[in-house]
């Protein structure tokens, strides 16, 4: 079951990846270059040199699940990023703009209405 939602935190693993790599070997990339937690429930993105494929690492509490997407044509775009970082983190709506093949260069966010509840006190 594909169970990603905006709830989840998403890294761009920013560094060109082998797609013959699986669970261990993305995990082992997770752990050894970018010092985070594979089995944290954050979703993991990696995408080849070619950007014509993708790969996103998830641990869903008691396993790992992997979804993978191959282009017949056409790369994925990736947002601006710095060379430095090893990853980069981005939100759920720029995750699936890129594997839809949506722009996400000119994304503009308008302003909406945030409805915060404030505690009533108990009399």
């Amino acid at each position: 079951m594909f169970s990603l939602s905006p709830h989840h935190r998403f890294h761009l693993y920013i560094v060109p990846t082998d797609m013959r790599k699986s669970f261990d070997g993305l995990s082992g990339l997770i752990e050894n270059n970018l010092q985070g937690n594979p089995r944290s429930g954050d979703v993991f993105i990696f995408i080849n040199k070619c950007r014509d494929k993708i790969k996103l690492l998830h641990w869903q509490g008691y396993g790992y699940a992997l979804y993978y997407k191959r282009l017949e044509s056409g790369t994925f775009e990736l947002p601006d990023y710095d060379d430095i970082e090893g990853s980069i983190t981005v939100n759920y709506t720029q995750i699936v703009m890129i594997i839809d093949g949506l722009s996400i260069k000119n994304i503009q966010v308008r302003k909406r209405h945030n409805f915060q509840t404030t505690p009533t006190p108990n009399t």
